[in-house]
């Protein structure tokens, strides 16, 4: 089964983290990826963060970089279309999200073709977890963190 996989969720894939074992250990199980089309700027938005804090040094920032890459080019991504932007301005009404989180829920909605009960979502964050639970999806939680 491939499972939609929220940026929370693929960070730990790129970089190390408590809830790296969780996601490789997922990820080995079913190495199908999709994810929505803004997931590699999400993700190279957090290894830019935690090189500026300090907790990445160059050659680790050249490591995530190359294994976001090489994620990259075996994920399904779900492109922005107008199906997307219309579904993630309606769950913004719905649920308190933040526009990027909408816009993932909404590629999920798109790749899971109007069934949410039958696909996965993969997640990390805890709001985007009870959205997407409210909307039909079956939620894989990989540990948590607060929303941003």
């Amino acid at each position: 089964m491939v499972r939609f996989w929220d940026t929370s969720a693929l960070v730990p894939l790129i970089v190390e983290e408590p809830a790296t074992r969780a996601s490789e250990a997922l990820l080995g199980r079913d190495p199908e990826v999709a994810t929505w089309w803004g997931a590699p700027v999400e993700c190279v938005s957090a290894i830019a963060r935690l090189e500026r804090d300090g907790a990445l040094q160059p050659d680790m920032v050249v490591a995530a970089m190359d294994r976001l890459d090489a994620l990259a080019a075996t994920w399904q991504e779900i492109q922005p279309t107008a199906v997307v932007r219309i579904a993630a301005i309606r769950l913004l009404r719905l649920h308190a999200l933040r526009a990027a989180d909408a816009l993932q829920l909404a590629a999920a909605g798109v790749f899971a073709e109007g069934h949410p009960e039958a696909s996965v979502l993969v997640t990390r964050d805890e709001r985007l977890a009870g959205a997407a639970s409210r909307q039909g999806f079956r939620v894989e939680r990989l540990g948590s963190r607060a929303p941003a």
